[in-house]
């Protein structure tokens, strides 16, 4: 399904200014944990989407969240996003970019699901797995989701490997 048209255009607006910045890779790391916080928090969704709330509270909720903790830039691109009154669209968004940032690359983009962080060796060793599958050299980015109960669940584009607990609980109870 090709992306909304003004997802694009904020997805491309946020490669053309991560790619002048010189930290390309940093701002996509960073944006995309951005973009998973918003998803996985109510409250935060509920506050940067809140019309009544004035845009530069919903800034300043942004700025309390990145700042010190992410580059500049990436904070002032999510800023921007809030403040444009596109923070509903912030996922669909930050997913684009990390897409065409990864295709800029030449490189896949992994979302890993795990129910604990994975150390460097872990994540290695599943992305030069994942390469061998997909036949891409693949960017492993992973989420903490402690729903998977218990191994990983990962999307590379439409391909999706479950190998997650709950997912095998879910065919044992379809089995019985």
């Amino acid at each position: 399904m090709p992306p909304i048209p003004r997802v694009e255009a904020y997805a491309t607006a946020l490669l053309e200014v991560s790619r002048a910045e010189g930290h390309l890779g940093d701002i996509q790391d960073e944006m995309f944990r951005f973009a998973r916080t918003f998803e996985g928090s109510d409250e935060l969704r509920s506050a940067l989407t809140d019309p009544s709330l004035p845009t530069d509270r919903r800034v300043a909720v942004v700025e309390d969240i990145l700042g010190g903790k992410a580059l500049q830039t990436s904070a002032a691109l999510a800023s921007f996003i809030v403040a444009a009154g596109r923070a509903s669209d912030l996922p669909a968004i930050i997913d684009r970019f990390v897409e065409l940032a990864a295709a800029e690359q030449r490189r896949a983009v992994a979302e890993v699901r795990s129910a604990i962080e994975l150390t460097p060796e872990q994540t290695e060793r599943l992305r030069q797995s994942l390469n061998r599958a997909t036949g891409k050299d693949v960017e492993v980015k992973v989420v903490v989701d402690p729903s998977v109960l218990g191994g990983i669940m990962a999307r590379v584009g439409d391909l999706v490997i479950d190998g997650s607990v709950r997912h095998r609980l879910e065919q044992l109870r379809e089995q019985i």
